[in-house]
């Protein structure tokens, strides 16, 4: 299995996973690769690669059949299968078929959630040797990583500090994350710090959404919630602001009953720097767990608004706030 395309890009290869950047990542690499090995005086960027981009459930098997047959002048093409896992039973033995055997001149790049109706063909497709790339969603213990990566791509080193300050501010979305360290990295001319980051983002910076979780989680309604419609007046995103939020209730969740936690040897088990470790601590030692199970519950349904659920994302995340600041005070007078 593999994560990059290499100088020789594989008849067929395979990205499993729902993460939307490393998704389109894994395909734009295997394209350019595709791409540069085709490149000629002519075309020196191999431009002339056509690449066609289909849904593999809306294909039909003659239409299959004609994508994945070889060209009779033997060209080179990509052709992209999106949305593997929701193809129908004649369309994936296709797929699988076409693996078994690939047409010369044919790159094939297969997109696969890894769950869905055809679950099972990703470790089919491991067994046939094709080469895999992983685009899975991050664990909150990754972001770190992840963001020292995209700074790595920029060819900027960046402290501790200022990824902790760059995740703080921005969030967990990938894409959000990868725009911001670019814009960062454009702006400061690679001089990044956490007062750079800080100052890029001003206001918005000051109303972050772990502010607005903790106090909330603190108990205090008035300024968390004051807090939240001002970073929604700024333009922060609701799903940005309920990551934050619904993030710390889990944190919560994970340390409310734990017991002899050290915030600098300990951060890393919690994927948090010591600081938000130590605060988080602090609010979590005043959590019960009924609360913790019903402030669960709340995260859970705000999650699903932000992501489509609700037409009102911004009035159900406030409501949230509230309710969780409720719960808190509830759990607190015990």
């Amino acid at each position: 299995m593999s994560n990059s395309a290499g100088a020789t890009p594989a008849p067929v290869n395979v990205i499993v996973g729902k993460e939307g950047l490393l998704i389109d990542r894994a395909r734009l690499s295997i394209i350019a690769a595709v791409r540069r090995n085709a490149a000629t005086e002519l075309d020196p960027e191999g431009r002339a690669v056509p690449v066609n981009t289909l849904r593999a459930g809306d294909v039909t098997p003659a239409e299959m059949l004609d994508l994945l047959s070889p060209s009779l002048f033997g060209e080179d093409r990509v052709v992209v299968l999106t949305d593997c896992d929701a193809a129908g039973k004649e369309a994936a033995d296709l797929i699988v078929d076409a693996v078994k055997d690939p047409a010369p001149g044919i790159t094939l790049i297969l997109q696969h959630s890894g769950e869905g109706r055809q679950k099972k063909m990703v470790p089919t497709l491991r067994k046939l040797g094709v080469r895999q790339f992983e685009a899975q969603a991050l664990k909150r213990n990754d972001l770190p990583q992840f963001v020292r990566g995209e700074f790595d791509r920029h060819n900027v080193k960046a402290s501790k500090a200022t990824v902790d300050t760059v995740l703080d501010a921005v969030g967990s979305d990938l894409r959000e994350i990868a725009t911001a360290i670019s814009q960062l990295c454009a702006d400061t001319g690679g001089k990044v710090t956490p007062t750079a980051v800080r100052t890029y983002y001003g206001a918005t910076a000051e109303v972050s959404g772990f502010e607005i979780a903790e106090l909330a989680l603190s108990g205090d309604a008035e300024h968390a919630l004051g807090k939240a419609r001002r970073a929604l007046q700024l333009g922060v995103s609701p799903v940005l602001l309920s990551s934050a939020l619904t993030g710390m209730v889990g944190d919560i969740a994970r340390l409310h009953a734990v017991q002899g936690v050290n915030s600098r040897r300990d951060a890393g088990t919690y994927g948090m720097p010591p600081w938000k470790l130590e605060k988080t601590l602090r609010v979590a030692r005043k959590w019960s767990t009924p609360a913790v199970a019903e402030a669960q519950v709340v995260a859970s349904k705000l999650e699903a608004a932000v992501k489509g659920a609700s037409s009102e994302p911004e009035y159900v995340f406030e409501q949230t706030v509230l309710d969780i600041a409720r719960i808190a005070m509830s759990s607190h007078r015990r």
